[in-house]
């Protein structure tokens, strides 16, 4: 189990600082664990799920147009 910090999310789904916080928001995106007074961090593998889950949308999508 691995915990990243959000300028490795970042890097890893493309997305912005406020975008990540957004869809944390909506609930549409992992809850980072606390780890202190002011830092925050990821499990890794809830964020790499959570790209999955975006990918197999994308091709349920795309077979659902063909």
């Amino acid at each position: 189990m691995r915990i990243i910090r959000l300028k490795e999310v970042i890097e890893s789904t493309g997305l912005a600082r406020s975008t990540v916080y957004k869809f944390i928001s909506d609930g549409v995106f992992p809850i980072p664990i606390s780890l202190g007074d002011r830092s925050v961090g990821w499990l890794e593998s809830e964020v790499q799920d959570w790209i999955l889950d975006k990918v197999k949308e994308r091709d349920l999508s795309v077979r659902g147009v063909m």
